[in-house]
């Protein structure tokens, strides 16, 4: 039994209502368009969906319990809306500005922020520099009364829609590679411009871009957090993002499931339903077992995560599972689809195209290992069942 209270259920219906009759009858122009219309956000943003964690007097709700965003994604996934990226602006960046910022920059962002009217997104990756944030090349150089950020930054989410992009960059490149701040960049400014709308192989509704920054003067008073502690501030939110991308593959994992189900209940091999083959009873039966512990893990790691419990490994355990788990959810469904799993015009397959992305992003599948591995195998290790 999940341990949802019953305003969450209810919350859920909400959720569902507003992804079933505002989103999901855009997706499909969305995809063709490669970008959904920011009037979403804020429809969103008026049913008090963004930002849930922010204090009362920003216009959130000031409850910090992850489950809402978790009943968010899983809902968002199933209507089969998780294009729409509105939980990398709520609780993927948002938070940054809720623990980083001054109360006066929270007075000037989280309002329009909570009411959909700003989109975030936020800027670390770098042709060069993924995983590795020391192989940055982005700059912030201190000019007196403002900075100057000139660089980079690409497949950034919410790139093309976005009014505030946190950007990270190298402030002390000579003395010390991790030593780099976070700054606000507010749309319109002078040398900010957008790069092309990144075609993708998922995700077409999702809009990801290329960012530069050419002699960008950042007000002294966008700079979030401390100086030269960015790589710290980023850090902090890893374990989140994390979490947040293990409960959208399990719950993406699921509707693959219950999709694949249905679809060889009907469909005939030789006369009789796929569903009574005993290979794809063994196959769906395997995957049950697989998604039913994995959510079961994932709903403890959220736990953890409402206590200020969630360790880096955990959600590198988390993460790593989920997406793998996920994946191999998405191929059975395509196989066992046959044919039709490879036409586009059957869900499978664009779920297929979407999913692949989420054993790379929030941190790949090798990098979870070593996270794992690290932990593994060093002097204060012990077992779960020590």
């Amino acid at each position: 039994m999940r341990n949802f209270t019953e305003e969450q259920n209810y919350f859920r219906e909400s959720v569902r209502k507003f992804f079933e009759t505002e989103v999901a009858p855009h997706v499909k122009q969305a995809r063709i368009n490669g970008i959904f219309d920011r009037e979403l956000f804020r429809k969103a943003g008026e049913q008090g969906f963004l930002l849930i964690w922010a204090d009362e007097k920003y216009g959130g709700m000031g409850d910090k319990d992850f489950r809402w965003e978790q009943i968010f994604i899983e809902e968002a996934f199933r209507a089969g809306c998780a294009e729409l990226f509105l939980t990398v602006h709520s609780r993927l960046v948002g938070p940054y500005l809720g623990n980083f910022a001054t109360e006066e920059q929270k007075q000037r962002w989280l309002p329009k922020c909570i009411s959909g009217e700003s989109i975030l997104a936020v800027a670390m990756t770098e042709p060069d520099a993924g995983s590795d944030l020391a192989g940055m090349r982005t700059t912030l150089v201190d000019a007196g009364d403002h900075f100057v950020l000139n660089g980079s930054k690409i497949y950034i989410s919410n790139g093309i829609n976005s009014d505030l992009v946190i950007v990270a960059a190298k402030s002390d490149p000579d003395n010390n590679p991790h030593a780099m701040t976070l700054v606000v960049v507010e749309r319109g400014m002078e040398g900010f411009e957008r790069g092309r709308n990144l075609e993708k192989m998922g995700l077409h509704a999702q809009d990801t871009a290329e960012l530069f920054f050419s002699d960008v003067k950042i007000p002294k008073e966008n700079m979030l957090g401390q100086r030269d502690m960015g790589f710290v501030h980023l850090m902090q939110g890893l374990a989140e993002e994390r979490l947040i991308s293990a409960v959208g593959s399990v719950a993406n994992a699921r509707v693959a499931f219950n999709l694949t189900r249905d679809y060889v209940m009907q469909r005939k091999v030789f006369g009789k339903p796929l569903s009574k083959m005993q290979n794809t009873q063994f196959k769906m039966a395997e995957m049950e077992a697989e998604i039913d512990v994995l959510e079961v893990y994932i709903d403890h790691c959220v736990q953890l995560s409402n206590t200020d419990l969630l360790s880096a490994e955990k959600a590198a355990v988390a993460k790593l599972q989920a997406s793998e788990i996920e994946w191999k959810m998405l191929d059975l469904g395509v196989q066992l689809h046959g044919g039709n799993g490879y036409m586009a015009e059957y869900e499978i397959c664009q779920m297929f195209q979407n999913s692949r992305i989420n054993r790379i992003l929030a941190g790949s599948s090798e990098i979870m290992k070593l996270i794992i591995g690290r932990r593994i195998f060093s002097e204060s290790y012990s077992s779960n069942m020590d």
